[in-house]
């Protein structure tokens, strides 16, 4: 997808969603496995979005706060895989076709599988110290199941649930003995 389009749209066209809504995804997520989304996300029963409005309910907007401190830390963890790999922060490409846009996930892809290689091995290397040999397994290929037809309503309804529980779940977790927040 180009870098113009929303990221509902390109989850939405991925394959990732595809298998969230089939058959097999408990073969992505065990039980009471999620994954968060922005407030222009919609909840469902693997994807748990944060609150459009709070409108000033403090549990709404304490859910958000935590749901905030997650994407901070992904988005410092972006920040790592930067300063180890100095080509992701240089990535000057128009993406013009499909072909282009593979290349660069499997790029990406690449720097991420090798910082985790390095990172199980507890090996400071960055890209910066020269040329590093690995032999890397050829990634295995699972083809997308046929989609079934979900009932838009009903979907919507289990996702309203299901971040209701996430919701308070969180709320449970972030309030101390006293019942102040852990975060704020």
């Amino acid at each position: 997808m180009p870098g113009s389009c929303h990221d509902v749209t390109c989850l939405r066209q991925s394959s990732l969603w595809k298998r969230m809504h089939s058959q097999q995804q408990h073969l992505l997520f065990d039980r009471g496995q999620y994954l968060l989304g922005d407030s222009g996300h919609t909840s469902g029963e693997r994807l748990v979005a944060a609150f459009r409005n709070a409108g000033g309910d403090k549990e709404k907007t304490d859910f958000n706060t935590c749901i905030a401190h997650v994407r901070i830390a992904n988005e410092h963890c972006i920040g790592i895989l930067k300063s180890r790999w100095h080509s992701l922060k240089e990535v000057q490409t128009q993406l013009k076709n499909r072909a282009e846009n593979q290349y660069l996930v499997r790029w990406v892809r690449c720097c991420i599988l090798l910082h985790n290689f390095l990172n199980r091995r507890k090996d400071d290397w960055t890209e910066a110290d020269g040329p590093i040999e690995l032999e890397v397994e050829s990634e295995v290929q699972i083809p997308a199941p046929p989609r079934p037809p979900l009932d838009e309503r009903a979907m919507i309804a289990r996702g309203l649930r299901r971040r209701l529980e996430v919701q308070s779940e969180c709320l449970a977790y972030m309030c101390n003995v006293n019942g102040t927040l852990i975060f704020q």
